[in-house]
């Protein structure tokens, strides 16, 4: 469990407030951005700090409030969602990144998701889908709502051959043993393999030789595929 979703179960047991969750919401449409903005104020736990109007500003933006979750339209004006996210991952900012969007591309998906996105939300969603969304993703979690899921999960499912054989990765975690599972949690908040062993006091190697062995159990082959295969069949601690 990450660290701020340790403090919010604690406030929640004792009584207090939740912990305030600094926003900044980046889109080219002011109409939209404009009444997002004020539901998301109108939560208690919710503060938009700031806004962009363009792929151009939203670094600026980033750098000077520095807000734990950047809401991010890919159809932006100046520069799109997909470039934006690639200065974001140059700039290595701390900010959690959720992506707003109206399309359906699956491959659009999997670009950014491959370029840092903890969660994906369809425009078409309702309000407290995108709350939610938003929780989670500050609790250290990745996110992705259902429909989004078996869209990209779909990108990686081996297509049978000619023979009608084919492979597809594993739909049940139950094989992973604890320790595994928890490597999973961590590989889902982002870490990469030292930022694992040195949370667990363990060595890289044998992260990457755990690792290993999740890949094969779960007949995935890289780590953006296991995160996605961890959200899809509900992997967590």
């Amino acid at each position: 469990m990450s660290v701020s979703a340790v403090a919010s179960l604690k406030s929640s047991v004792e009584g207090g407030p939740p912990p305030i969750i600094r926003i900044a919401v980046a889109d080219g449409h002011p109409i939209f951005r404009d009444g997002l903005c004020k539901l998301l104020d109108a939560e208690e736990d919710l503060r938009v700090v700031a806004q962009a109007e363009n792929g151009l500003e939203v670094l600026g933006v980033l750098q000077r409030f520095e807000p734990d979750i950047l809401l991010l339209d890919l159809r932006m004006p100046g520069l799109d969602g997909l470039a934006t996210l690639q200065q974001l991952e140059m700039a290595q900012t701390k900010t959690r990144v959720i992506v707003l969007t109206a399309s359906d591309d699956q491959h659009e998906f999997i670009e950014t998701l491959k370029r840092g996105t903890f969660g994906i939300v369809p425009k078409q969603s309702i309000m407290e889908t995108l709350i939610s969304c938003i929780r989670h993703v500050h609790a250290g979690e990745m996110w992705l709502d259902p429909q989004t899921t078996a869209a990209v999960i779909h990108q990686f499912v081996a297509p049978a051959d000619a023979s009608g054989h084919g492979e597809s990765p594993s739909q049940d975690g139950s094989q992973l043993s604890p320790r595994e599972r928890e490597i999973v949690a961590l590989v889902m908040q982002g870490l990469g393999n030292q930022d694992i062993a040195e949370k667990l006091s363990i060595a890289e190697q044998t992260v990457k030789n755990y690792l290993h062995n999740i890949f094969t159990t779960l007949n995935v082959t890289d780590r953006l595929e296991l995160a996605l295969y961890a959200v899809s069949v509900g992997i967590h601690l």
